[in-house]
């Protein structure tokens, strides 16, 4: 484990700085405005993420060299993978919620922003932790052995957030209305202020990067022990988390396996972090092997939705315009 961060104050500076810059042009200039993102939108959006992370990669592997940089690079690979079972749980919050894809990339900013923050605290806390309690990192190990099998074996069950304990528990602390008020998180009713779904739905969203941040954080600590390698991946996978989930809104019913791979790369770094002292992974051989898993995960998935595809039938083909039925006179 690491005693000593890569990132001096002013790395973080830049960093943070960094940060705040895209967020305000995110909302700001390219956002300014609610609307429904569209596909090609949101794929170009991912792209630039995801390049952003591989450019700052570079840039620790010259500044760094080549070891932090691949331990960054697992890092965010790890968060990446499970955010993407975050968009499951999102896509099912907004369509129980009826919220409209209008306001949904409001929902997400806002719940990426505080999330930003939140996690910053977990990280810095459970990075203290560690370096104190040493033994903690059998319990984080444990703990994402037992988190990826249950995984496992619940991976085809979904919750209702509509009817769920969390929302039940927000709605009787938060006073609401279940009234939709455009883009607005709080309309004013008989005298007194009202949490819209909208802002309900921000909280299911808040509440349930905590858990899962409750699995991702400790699975890093399984890459690495530095502070500025954990947040900067952490980060960066976030940031791409809200047009990820439009690139894939649409499709999650096409990665039928990939909970599965995701649970396997829990068992795998959990197992990695019990037997930290006992045999040595090197981080090449961690990443190659969580991009295996997933991998693997992802392409059985795709080959499974085509076979479920073609043994659907072709989609019978539309009349043609000039047919004769088109040109009848209808009796309505």
């Amino acid at each position: 484990m690491e005693t000593q961060s890569v990132g001096s104050p002013a790395l973080w500076a830049g960093f943070i700085v960094f940060v705040l810059v895209m967020l305000a042009l995110d909302l700001g200039v390219f956002h300014r405005k609610d609307h429904a993102v569209k596909f090609k939108e949101a794929l170009g959006w991912s792209g630039v993420w995801i390049s952003l992370a591989l450019v700052f990669n570079l840039g620790i592997w010259w500044k760094f060299g080549a070891t932090p940089a691949v331990k960054f690079l697992t890092g965010y690979l790890i968060e990446k993978s499970l955010s993407i079972d975050n968009i499951f749980v999102f896509v099912v919050i907004f369509s129980a919620m009826k919220i409209p894809q209008l306001y949904q990339h409001r929902v997400l900013f806002w719940g990426i922003l505080s999330a930003l923050v939140l996690r910053a605290g977990m990280i810095f806390a459970g990075v203290a932790m560690i370096n104190r309690f040493h033994w903690l990192i059998y319990v984080f190990g444990a703990f994402l052995i037992i988190t990826g099998v249950r995984l496992f074996m619940h991976r085809n069950e979904e919750e209702d957030p509509g009817e769920s304990r969390m929302l039940a528990w927000a709605r009787k602390v938060i006073p609401s209305t279940e009234q939709l008020h455009g883009p607005r998180f709080f309309t004013r009713e008989t005298g007194r202020w009202l949490a819209t779904p909208l802002f309900m739905t921000l909280v299911l969203v808040e509440l349930t990067d905590v858990l899962f941040a409750l699995d991702s954080i400790p699975a890093i600590f399984a890459v690495t022990t530095d502070p500025f390698l954990v947040f900067t991946s952490n980060i960066f996978a976030i940031l791409g988390l809200r047009s990820l989930f439009f690139v894939l809104a649409g499709a999650v019913e096409k990665f039928s396996y990939l909970k599965v791979g995701l649970s396997a790369v829990l068992v795998f770094v959990g197992a990695k972090m019990t037997l930290v002292d006992v045999v040595h992974v090197p981080p090449a051989v961690s990443l190659g092997v969580i991009a295996l898993l997933l991998g693997a995960s992802i392409v059985a998935s795709l080959r499974k939705a085509r076979a479920l595809e073609r043994s659907a039938g072709p989609k019978p083909p539309a009349p043609p315009l000039d047919s004769e039925a088109s040109r009848q006179p209808s009796r309505s």
